[in-house]
């Protein structure tokens, strides 16, 4: 079983292109860095009562993985001085949702 973790982000208006340009050219590849594994990053198919909307999905091998992961990733200074605040500044609120799935799930996802 993987640890799957699910980030829903309700930006602010206007914000989305810039929001997903951080993510995906340094947000993302800092994270790999750090070992954490992105599954999918990208637009919400349908904005939810007109809001502009993101999601982020990372797997992990296990809970205590990923906490461990993500507290050495989120104090580390590449974070902090480097994508932080072109991500940070955009969001309205985030959700996060974290879920134990098959291995090859996240496998198939991951294609």
């Amino acid at each position: 079983m993987a640890t799957l973790e699910i980030r829903t982000y309700r930006l602010l208006p206007g914000t989305r292109t810039d929001f997903l340009h951080v993510m995906r050219e340094q947000a993302v590849p800092l994270l790999a860095e750090f070992g954490i594994r992105v599954v999918d990053c990208g637009a919400s198919e349908v904005d939810e009562d007109g809001h502009e909307e993101a999601y982020l999905v990372r797997a992990f091998s296990s809970a205590d993985e990923r906490e461990r992961l993500e507290e050495k990733f989120y104090s580390s200074q590449q974070w902090l001085d480097g994508p932080r605040d072109g991500i940070v500044s955009r969001i309205h609120e985030y959700h996060t949702i974290v879920l134990s799935v098959p291995d090859d799930l996240v496998e198939t996802w991951s294609r």
